[in-house]
This record gives structure tokens, C-alpha cells and sequence, in this order.
């Protein structure tokens, strides 16, 4: 049982095509198989004008098992690949390489070179091969298509709630705590840092979020998404997050930031001092934000948060 796309951010829309997926390969006691493109096509192509990334790699696969997939088959996005006729694609993929039995595509899908494949043709060489084509029809919800350009345009606008209604789940990026440059630790805001492989992704700015994988419960923080415009000119996105109250050695950890609201978008600013007062200014903020969380949920969340906070790891 076969289904391929590019799965950003694993949506509901995503996940009713999985869920159809995994009936059809109960029913005939098939396993579930994912074929996804790394990078993005569009990357490939036009890598000025590609798509920002909901998700990384590490969290698409994570997403597609939890829904129930047994393989994930991950082609390398090239111009081998990329220059192959529908016919091959068919073949030397479908065919030959996966065995396919049952497909199911998208509304939207198309393959081949110069994306000359669609559902028609994909019918016929079903009949041919001996394998049946299913199409999933569009997805909505409030009456928008569900769509990995609607989580983008939810995360591009700091709307965490838009984007957790056409996840399914809250917005998180999961990666390993890397060693930095310590400057946050000289300005006394010491942060976990996680590299971020694309150069684009869906959110950029300051946020309150809140930290999995540390301790028994989430801890609070305030985090920097983006390119360190005051400290660095690399060019590089970095994922920086400070943890409130909490101390303990964190390096090679993999934790899960959750974000919860935008406080800023990235600023350059002239020199130390000035950027110093804004993460100050950013650390109140993102407490107040926690305070006022937990005086809403009364006592017990504040004997929670209590708890949580006191947390230390070795």
C-alpha cells in the first residue's frame, strides 16, 4: 500500500489520506509504505522561491509512524530523478521498486519530468500493471483547504491556534542541544541551541515556548528562531531557547520546543548592550505570559509549575 507526496507538517489533510491508507492495507494485509522527496521539489527547482519547511526530517517521520506507517522510503530529490518520463517514474519506482499493489495520491498530485504525469495517466498505467489508483479528494476545514500553505501562512503569523487546528496537534520542532557560542551565557541568558538544516523555515522571530524532554513536566521558556542578525552573519538558522528557573547540563539531549506565542519578529540591534535589554525585556515577557497561564488554571497548575521549575537534571 503505496501513498507519495512531500508530507510537510503531516496535517489533518495529510492524516485523512494516511488513515485511508492504513484501512486499505488492513484489508488486504498490507503494509502501509510512504515515498517522500528529500529536498523538496520545489527546492530543487527554484530554491529562491521554495517553500519555507514546516517540519524537519526527524519530526516528518515521527509524525507519518504515529499515524501508522511501516515504511518510509525517502528519495533523493536530483536531476536523475527529477529528469525521469512518467513511464519510468511508474516503473523503475512503483513498479519495480515498491511492488505497489494499492495507491493513493492526492487531488493535486503530479510526476514525471516536467510534471507531465497526473491521475489519468497514473490509472492507466495501473490497469496495465496491475495495480489499483485511488485519488483523495480535498480536505477542509472552517471551509479552507487543508494545505501546507495554510500551516505556513498560520506559523508565518505567529497564529499558533490557526496552525494547531490544521495540524491536529501544537506546532514543535524536535532536535538534538548543540554546543554555541556561549554569548547568551556572557549576557546571563544561557540557552540550549538546535541547528536547523534548511535555510527556511516556516517561523522566524521571538516566542514564548514551552520545552519536552527534560523533565518530568514541560518547562517554560523564551526562544529565538532565526539568523542572530546583532552576532552573526553566517547566513545560519539557529533555534535558541532559554529555559526560566531551570539549571543542568542539556548538551546532546533531544528535546521538543513547542511554541506558544509570538512576542517579536527578529531584530538587529546596535551592539551588546542594546541586545541584552531586549532578551531581558523578551524574559519578562514570556513570564508574564506563564504567570497569567497559570493564575487562569488555578492553584494546582501553580503547584505544578512549582514543581517543575525546582527540576534539576545532571
Amino acid at each position: 500500500m503505496l501513498t507519495i507526496g512531500n508530507f510537510d507538517g503531516v496535517h489533518l489533510g495529510h492524516q485523512a489520506l494516511l488513515a485511508r491508507v492504513r484501512a486499505a492495507g488492513a484489508a488486504r494485509g498490507l503494509p502501509v509504505c510512504v515515498m517522500t522527496f528529500e529536498p523538496h521539489p520545489r527546492e530543487y527547482f527554484t530554491p529562491d522561491k521554495a517553500p519555507a519547511r514546516i517540519s524537519n526530517l526527524r519530526d516528518k517521520f515521527e509524525a507519518l509512524r504515529a499515524h501508522g506507517v511501516d515504511r518510509l522510503v525517502v528519495e533523493h530529490f536530483n536531476a536523475h530523478f527529477a529528469g525521469q518520463s512518467p513511464e519510468d517514474f511508474v516503473r523503475n519506482i512503483i513498479v519495480d521498486g515498491l511492488h505497489t499493489r494499492w495507491l493513493l495520491v492526492g487531488d493535486d498530485f503530479r510526476f514525471g519530468a516536467k510534471r507531465a504525469g497526473d491521475i489519468e495517466y497514473l490509472r492507466d498505467a495501473g490497469r496495465r500493471f496491475d495495480f489499483v489508483v485511488e485519488q483523495m479528494p480535498t480536505i477542509a476545514h472552517d471551509g479552507v483547504r487543508i494545505s501546507s500553505s495554510e500551516v505556513r501562512a498560520a506559523l508565518a503569523d505567529g497564529n499558533f491556534e490557526r496552525a494547531h487546528a490544521l495540524l491536529g496537534r501544537p506546532y514543535a520542532i524536535t532536535g538534538h542541544v548543540v554546543h554555541g557560542m556561549k554569548l547568551g551565557r556572557k549576557l546571563g541568558f544561557p540557552t540550549l541551541n538546535l541547528r536547523i538544516a534548511h535555510k527556511h523555515p516556516a517561523l522566524s522571530g521571538i516566542f514564548v515556548v514551552q520545552v519536552h524532554g527534560l523533565a518530568e513536566r514541560a518547562l517554560p521558556a523564551v526562544a529565538s528562531m532565526g539568523l542572530r542578525p546583532t552576532v552573526d552573519d553566517s547566513g545560519r538558522v539557529l533555534l535558541e531557547v532559554h529555559l526560566l528557573d531551570f539549571v543542568g547540563d542539556c548538551y546532546g539531549k533531544l528535546v521538543r520546543v513547542e511554541f506558544l506565542q509570538k512576542l517579536r519578529d527578529e531584530a538587529k540591534f546596535d551592539g551588546l548592550a542594546e541586545l541584552e535589554a531586549a532578551i531581558a525585556q523578551d524574559t519578562r515577557e514570556a513570564r508574564a505570559y506563564f504567570a497569567h497561564a497559570l493564575d487562569a488554571n488555578g492553584p494546582s497548575a501553580r503547584r505544578d509549575f512549582a514543581t517543575s521549575a525546582t527540576d534539576r537534571i545532571s
